[in-house]
C-alpha cells in the first residue's frame, strides 16, 4: 500500500517554501528564528518570497482550484508539484511517490506518465499538426505511431475538435489551441492534471464554454487536477475545493460555500465580497434546527415543501417568492433535518451570514 493509499490523497504538499535569491537558505532560517518579514528579507538578504511555508492535501478526483491576485504565489506553488521549481524547503508526495527524492531521469519518467499541465498560452509546437501536438506525449514515451494517432484522435473527439487534426495551431482560434493543449494533457492518460490559468486569455463566451467543457470531462474521467487561477467566479464555478493565497502564504482553504460564507480574514472578505451567493449558498448552511423552530413556533405542517440539503440559494428563493411559508430541508435519507424561513434567505443574500 502506497502513502497515498494510506492518507487518502493525491497530492500532499507540507511547509513547502520557495524563496528566490542565492541567500535563500540563509534567508529561510532568519525567518524561522526571527520571523522577518517579506520586505525585510528582500532588503537584508536580497531574496524573494514566492512561497511561505504552504501545506495543503488534496484528494483523488477533486477539482482543486489555487487563486490570488498576481503575485500571490499561486503559479510558483503549482510548479512544485511535478518539480518544475525545486522548493527551498518542504515535502511533495504526489500519489504516495515522495517528489523531493525522484533523480532526474526517474523525475522525468514519472512527469511524463502520471502528471500533465496545461499552460495559459497553449505552448503548441508551431511546426506540428493538431494531432500530432495531442500525441507528442505518447510519442516520448515510445509509443508506436498507429497506437499513438489513434488515442490522439480520441481525444481529439473528445474535446470536440472532429475534423480538425491535420490543421497547424495558426489555423485555429483560441479557444481552439486551447482544446488541443487540453487534448495533449489528457492523451497520455494522467492521474494528475495542473492547469495554470488556462482560461483567462479567452473572451468571456468561449471560456464559459471551456469550462463548462473542462467540468463535464473532468467528472468523466475523474482526474485529480489543480487548478490555477485568479477569478473567483471561475474558481467558485469549477471547483470543488478553493486555496486562497496572499504574499506567498495559503490563507484559507475550504469549499466555495465555505469561503463565502466564513471568510478567514479582512482579505478573503474583500475577495468574496461581489460574488453572487446564490449558486454557492447551500440549505444546509443556512437552515435552523427544526427542532427548536417547532417549539418557539408550532409545529410544521406535514405537506411542508422540502428541499435537500444541498439545494442552492436560487432554487429556494425562487418557491419563497410564491410562497411565504417556511420550507423544511432533509438528508439524503429523507430525515427532516431543518427549517428555512423567507427572513433566512433575505439575510442570507443581504448580509452573507448564517442564520444561528
Amino acid at each position: 500500500m502506497t502513502a497515498s493509499d494510506k492518507s487518502g490523497f493525491s497530492i500532499e504538499i507540507e511547509g513547502v517554501w520557495k524563496i528566490f535569491g542565492d541567500g535563500a537558505d540563509v534567508a529561510l532560517a532568519d525567518i524561522r528564528a526571527n520571523g522577518i518579514t517579506k520586505k525585510a528579507v528582500l532588503e537584508k538578504h536580497g531574496c524573494v518570497i514566492g512561497v511561505a511555508d504552504a501545506t495543503m492535501s488534496i484528494r483523488p478526483g477533486e477539482i482543486f482550484c489555487i487563486m490570488g491576485l498576481s503575485g500571490s504565489g499561486k503559479s510558483t506553488l503549482v510548479r512544485h508539484i511535478n518539480r518544475l521549481l525545486e522548493p527551498t524547503a518542504g515535502r511533495i508526495v504526489v500519489n504516495g511517490e515522495d517528489i523531493m527524492a525522484m533523480r532526474a531521469d526517474v523525475l522525468r519518467r514519472y512527469r511524463n506518465e502520471h502528471i500533465a499541465m496545461v499552460f495559459q498560452n497553449f505552448a503548441l509546437m508551431p511546426h506540428r499538426s493538431v494531432i500530432d501536438n495531442v500525441a507528442m506525449p505518447l510519442e516520448i514515451r515510445g509509443i508506436n505511431k498507429n497506437d499513438r494517432l489513434e488515442i490522439a484522435e480520441r481525444t481529439i473527439d473528445m474535446v470536440e475538435l472532429t475534423g480538425w487534426g491535420n490543421k497547424f495551431a495558426h489555423e485555429l482560434s483560441g479557444g481552439m489551441q486551447q482544446r488541443v493543449g487540453l487534448a495533449r494533457a489528457l492523451a497520455s492518460d494522467p492521474e494528475i492534471l495542473l492547469m495554470d490559468e488556462p482560461f483567462s486569455a479567452l473572451d468571456p463566451l468561449i471560456r464559459r464554454q471551456l469550462q463548462n467543457e473542462f467540468m463535464k470531462l473532468a467528472s468523466q474521467m475523474n482526474k485529480t487536477t489543480v487548478f490555477i487561477t485568479h477569478d473567483l467566479d471561475e474558481a467558485v464555478r469549477i471547483g470543488d475545493r478553493i486555496a486562497i493565497m496572499r504574499d506567498g502564504r495559503v490563507v484559507q482553504i475550504g469549499t466555495p460555500e465555505e469561503i463565502v460564507m466564513h471568510p478567514a480574514d479582512e482579505y478573503v472578505a474583500d475577495f468574496v465580497a461581489g460574488i453572487s451567493r446564490l449558486k454557492v449558498v447551500r440549505a444546509h448552511a443556512i437552515m435552523q434546527d427544526i427542532a427548536g423552530f417547532e417549539a418557539a413556533h408550532g409545529a410544521l405542517a406535514r405537506d411542508a415543501r422540502t428541499f435537500a440539503e444541498d439545494a442552492d440559494l436560487s432554487q429556494m428563493i425562487e418557491h419563497a417568492i410564491a410562497d411565504e411559508k417556511p420550507f423544511t430541508v432533509s438528508d439524503r435519507a429523507g430525515n427532516r433535518i431543518g427549517v428555512i424561513t423567507r427572513a433566512d434567505l433575505l439575510r442570507t443574500v443581504i448580509e452573507g451570514t448564517e442564520t444561528s
